[in-house]
């Protein structure tokens, strides 16, 4: 097998791996079933050079976060996986990482990378959260909207996390806007409800090239008032 043909048949078994988990219907509980599997190999699989989320929401905070002020700075890692994008964080000069994940799999290997202070093992968007409210002057999610994932109420949450100035990113696929059902003509018409209500202001909304196997993706900003 040529290395061109050998690539081929890693990228097929990323993109099975990675759609079994996104597959129209799926449930929290299964999603969360199929972390769970999937941790022990996760940073293996899905590759740095496949998957670009965590690159690009780390590019938009950095661009919004001044370096005199990320070591003091309070951010919770949403939907935080593995905990990449707390270790990139951690390169940068910000110390004080929240992680909430539902995935205990997924939880175990995040803990071990030494980069969060406090952790949440429970899902977003069910109305029941510990995590902590007005709090945070950062709140992040990569790749943790989808289907089966992250409801439109977890929106909510993460509003209900940060302080008052704070920051709040979330990165997407941008197709996911349309074909998940739960977000189709749902998700961004009540973002921008939050803002007409005040709640937040938009700091950006600015579409993304190589997300995922080069599909686009999209990364809205918004600093709660």
């Amino acid at each position: 097998m040529s290395a061109a043909e050998d690539e081929k048949v890693v990228e097929a078994r990323i993109k099975r791996t990675t759609e079994a988990i996104f597959k129209p219907g799926i449930k929290m509980d299964q999603v969360t079933a199929g972390y769970d599997r999937w941790a022990e190999n996760y940073d293996e699989i899905i590759g740095k050079d496949k998957y670009n989320a965590p690159n690009l929401i780390l590019d938009e905070v950095l661009q919004n976060i001044p370096a005199s002020s990320r070591g003091s700075c309070r951010v919770l890692d949403v939907a935080a996986g593995t905990g990449r994008v707390g270790q990139d964080l951690r390169k940068e000069g910000f110390k004080h990482i929240d992680a909430v994940e539902p995935s205990a799999g997924m939880m175990e290997k995040l803990k071990a990378t030494g980069a969060y202070t406090n952790t949440f093992l429970e899902y977003v968007g069910t109305g029941e959260s510990t995590v902590p409210r007005d709090t945070y002057d950062l709140v992040v999610i990569s790749g943790g909207m989808g289907e089966g994932h992250v409801p439109v109420s977890g929106i909510d949450e993460l509003v209900r996390a940060a302080k008052k100035g704070g920051l709040i990113s979330i990165a997407m696929r941008l197709s996911f806007l349309e074909i998940v059902e739960a977000y189709k003509d749902k998700l961004e018409p009540y973002m921008n409800q939050l803002e007409k209500q005040g709640v937040w202001n938009k700091v950006g909304r600015r579409v993304v090239h190589n997300y995922y196997f080069n599909q686009d993706g999209v990364v809205f900003t918004y600093r709660k008032a």
